[in-house]
Order: C-alpha cells, then sequence, then structure tokens
C-alpha cells in the first residue's frame, strides 16, 4: 500500500507517517519543511518520497496532483491546516485567507481529485484530519471552526454518496480534541486542558480509518462533550466555547 500524506512535517501528520511506516505502508510525504521530511525517511524502512510545497497556494496543490498522479496510491490523508486565536473583529484578514486556502481549498481539491481516480478503481481510502471543532461554534477561534466545519460536513455527504453507489472507496473524517502539537504556537493561544499525545491521535485514527469508521473521535472525554452538546441550547454552547478559547487566548476583547 502507499499513502499520501500532507502536513507531515510535524504532529499528527508526522505520527500518522512513522505509524503507516510500521505497517509496511509507503509513504508519499508533503510539507514546506523538507528537512523534518527527510527526518521520517531516514527513521523508517519503507519506501518514501519526499515533495516539498506551500499548499497555501492553489497552483501548488493542483502541481501535487498532477506529480503523484500515476503512482498508485491507496490512501490520502488531508492534515495540513493550521489556526488562529482571537476576536473576529481584531484578526488579520489575510492571515485568515491563507487558513481557508489551506484548510477548506486544499482539502476539497486533493480529495475530489483523488475520490475521482479511487471511484474508477473502486478502492481507497480517504482521511481528512477534522476536528472536534468541526461540530461546534467557536468565538475567539471563528475561522479555524468554520473550516473544519465545512471539511466534516463534506466528508459526511461524500460517505453518503458512496454509500448509495456501492462503493468500495472509503471515507473518514478525524475529530480530536486538544492535540500535543505546534498549534499553539502557530495561532498564538495556549489550551489550558489535557490534549492528547499526537502519537495516540494518530495511531487511533489510522486504526479506525481501516476499521471504514466515518467519525473518528479519539478520546471519551471530547466523546462526551460533543454528545451532551447536542442537547444544550446553542446559545449556551457558545457562552462556554467563548470562555474555553478565552482561557487559551485572554489578550483581547
Amino acid at each position: 500500500m502507499k499513502a499520501l500524506i500532507t502536513g507531515a512535517s510535524s504532529g499528527i501528520g508526522r505520527d500518522m507517517a512513522y505509524y503507516l511506516a510500521s505497517l509496511g505502508v509507503d509513504l508519499i510525504l508533503v510539507a514546506r519543511r523538507k528537512d523534518r521530511l527527510e527526518e521520517i525517511k531516514q527513521n523508517v524502512r519503507v519506501s518514501v518520497r519526499i515533495i516539498s510545497l506551500d499548499l497555501l497556494i492553489e497552483e501548488n496543490v493542483f502541481k501535487l496532483y498532477e506529480k503523484v498522479k500515476k503512482e498508485s496510491i491507496d490512501i490520502l490523508i488531508n492534515n495540513a491546516g493550521f489556526g488562529l486565536f482571537g476576536m473576529f473583529a481584531k484578526t488579520d484578514l489575510n492571515r485568515e485567507l491563507e487558513m481557508i486556502n489551506l484548510n477548506i481549498k486544499t482539502y476539497h481539491i486533493l480529495t475530489k481529485l483523488f475520490l475521482q481516480d479511487f471511484i474508477k478503481k473502486d478502492q481507497g481510502y480517504i482521511l481528512n484530519v477534522c476536528s472536534s471543532a468541526g461540530f461546534l461554534a467557536g468565538p475567539r477561534l471563528s475561522t479555524y471552526y468554520a473550516t473544519k466545519n465545512y471539511i466534516t460536513k463534506l466528508t459526511l455527504a461524500i460517505y453518503e454518496e458512496l454509500k448509495h453507489m456501492h462503493s468500495h472507496v472509503h471515507i473518514s473524517a478525524l475529530c480530536p480534541g486538544p492535540v500535543s502539537t505546534e498549534f499553539n504556537q502557530v495561532a498564538h493561544g495556549v489550551f489550558n486542558i489535557k490534549q492528547m499525545s499526537s502519537q495516540d491521535v494518530a495511531r487511533y485514527g489510522i486504526d479506525k480509518m481501516f476499521q471504514n469508521k466515518l467519525i473518528i473521535v479519539p478520546g471519551w472525554s471530547v466523546k462526551l462533550g460533543l454528545f451532551f452538546n447536542r442537547f444544550v441550547p446553542w446559545k449556551f454552547s457558545l457562552r462556554v466555547s467563548y470562555y474555553i478559547q478565552k482561557r487559551k487566548y485572554p489578550y483581547d476583547e
């Protein structure tokens, strides 16, 4: 088998690469930081192809597909993304547009192109790394939550389409809560609640993907939180979310 992973230089993407390699899966690793991808390549015993690209740029997303479309890829893992803490009226618009490009457009383009290929051969796995944020609204982290809502709901819709096609292609949404990665550093905030390790999330996500699980939520506390959120009014949920985010980023009002 062969897997393509975006955002593979750190965090969940990096640990998915290591875990898939331990299962004997060959890898195509995509990220901007080539040196980090080289480090992964040196530490695994499977075939690894490194592609250094900035997927913030739409043209590069199509270039990526053109580079690999003739390879026999069995697994697409869309993982590249970032967040930005702060009040919506004050956060940087250009940075938010970059986030929308990476968190939505890159996922959308690659999911569509690889899905079409997988459908033709009637096999393949797509794992979109979403977030528990994909089921919520996130004051003070609003654009990030909105991007994850888009990808989560897109993944669910595609799943149902594939089901009605009787396709053997499988698509899953990995929806973790807080994970110990570089997310805080990039988003300029701090999690004040317990975080799962990226290794545990990566292993759990891959295992459940191979079991054809649609919604993959690591950790019982996150599962329970999402379950009980269904039964509370929207305004209460928003208020709780606001104060959770405020603890992570208390710097503006």
